[in-house]
């Protein structure tokens, strides 16, 4: 599982759990609030007509008439009370009055009660004892909505206790404001989880990006690929991205040093083991002819000696850079002129053709790049026949510029393709058999990645040459 998703599924865990915690106690509250809320008003209400009906008491000893008519007046009105999104139509508040017996004399909009013993209900009975009486009781016992809120008060007459007057209000509108205030704290918290969701991703690809360019790095060292290390934020990460640069460069040291010791070894045992041959020739008495012969031996393999380890040391130079250190703005069709110029002087019977279009700038190093053109052309002429003929053509191709070297030379063995642009492998030339040091192409090579660029080297389709391709980036 990858740290993203570790990361995410972290962050979606703690947001519902969250939610769950959170959100239970919250709608309990609201509920909890709106019936508060209710009930304050009803208390007032309550106080308010037990007092009047008790002052209406002490004047005319009867329950006023006129509380039923304004009651029932008021029941019939119809109404267009918005309330935000509810909207009220019609009066549902209710009053019923119950004797010290507990009996009930009136009721608003149930008349059916009056004659029944309240005394046992909750509001009634600790009224009459003198204390707060309030209750709240669903008229279908399977349907919360059907609940219907109680608040009395108790009616004084004369200073002594007469009663119960209690007012209800039947709380279906309500439950409706707190079945919308619910549904928005559930869509509220529903679209905070889908923020916290969004956060936690963008944070882990926050944190996982640079891991991943460090990861990507790890990969193209370990498939060979020359990395430039990316740039790590954090103190940490940029220890872990050093501490990996300082170990690449470790391995690399010792699996570059233990193979140029061990190829280097094998390549020099036959130019070594001639002239220590000539040389013990040399100490025996020879005629002046075989004397010249053994001692241009001994001076064609020191110079051959002397010509690899002047490009292993400018191979390893440019196989320990990680960039170029002095680039500049470079003419490549001007370069290839200039390098065309020497290679036809240096071999007269050989045809050149050069064709080029405006390919614009190329940032690099000049003398890596005259060096790798040169190597391409020698292996072209070292593999060409006399009187050869070697075309080439510089293009471009979107941003890049593309040189193609062709000759006509037996071209690459397909067992041989995979291995050209290997350090030390060379193929032997036509003719003579010989071969070359094996660094050239393996210095194209390096010297193409550096650029940013690439070189191939195939067989050309009709088999009758070899095709070079390097290719580099413009500047744009």
């Amino acid at each position: 599982m990858s740290l993203t998703a570790r990361i995410l599924i972290g962050f979606a865990l703690v947001a519902l759990l969250g939610t769950y915690l959170v959100m239970g106690p919250i709608l309990e509250r609201v509920q909890r609030q709106y019936l508060e809320a209710a009930e304050e008003p009803m208390v007032d209400a309550a106080e308010i007509l037990a007092a009047w009906v008790g002052r209406e008491l002490e004047l005319s000893g009867t329950l006023p008439a006129s509380l039923g008519e304004s009651l029932t007046v008021a029941h019939a009105r119809r109404l267009r009370a918005r309330i935000y999104d509810f909207m009220k139509t019609r009066v549902s508040l209710g009053v019923y009055v119950v004797g010290t017996d507990g009996v009930v004399v009136f009721d608003s909009s149930q008349p059916e009660n009056i004659g029944r013993d309240f005394s046992k209900r909750q509001d009634v009975r600790l009224t009459l004892r003198g204390q707060y009486g309030a209750r709240s009781t669903r008229d279908d016992p399977a349907d919360d909505t059907s609940s219907v809120m109680y608040v009395a008060a108790p009616i004084f007459t004369h200073g002594q206790l007469w009663g119960v007057l209690s007012v209800y209000k039947p709380q279906r509108s309500l439950f409706a404001f707190i079945r919308g205030t619910s549904q928005r704290l559930e869509w509220l918290a529903i679209m905070a989880t889908g923020a916290l969701l969004l956060i936690g991703f963008l944070f882990s690809r926050w944190i996982n990006q640079p891991i991943e360019r460090l990861t990507r790095h790890a990969e193209a060292i370990s498939r060979g690929e020359r990395s430039s290390p990316p740039r790590m934020p954090g103190r940490h990460l940029k220890i872990l991205g050093q501490s990996l640069e300082d170990m690449r460069d470790a391995l690399e040291d010792r699996k570059y040093v233990e193979s140029y010791v061990q190829t280097l070894t094998h390549e020099m045992k036959s130019p070594v083991a001639a002239i220590r041959g000539a040389a013990e020739l040399l100490q025996e008495q020879l005629p002046p002819e075989q004397r010249q012969r053994f001692l241009a031996n001994i001076q064609r393999e020191t110079v051959r000696l002397q010509k690899w380890i002047e490009q292993l040391l400018a191979l390893a130079s440019l196989e320990k850079r990680k960039r170029l250190e002095n680039p500049a703005e470079i003419d490549f069709g001007s370069l290839l002129e200039r390098m065309l110029v020497r290679f036809r002087d240096q071999n007269p019977g050989m045809q050149f053709t050069f064709s080029s279009q405006a390919v614009g700038p190329i940032l690099g190093e000049e003398f890596l790049l005259e060096t790798a053109v040169a190597n391409l052309l020698q292996n072209a002429v070292d593999f060409s026949p006399a009187m050869g003929r070697i075309a080439v053509e510089l293009t471009k191709k979107g941003d890049e510029a593309v040189l193609r070297i062709t000759d006509e030379g037996p071209g690459i063995p397909d067992y041989a393709v995979t291995k050209i642009f290997t350090r030390f492998y060379s193929l032997p030339r036509p003719g003579t058999e010989a071969k070359s040091s094996g660094l050239g192409l393996c210095f194209v090579h390096e010297t193409a990645n550096l650029h940013g660029g690439s070189v191939t080297l195939e067989s050309r389709r009709d088999r009758s040459g070899a095709e070079a391709i390097l290719v580099l980036p413009c500047v744009v």
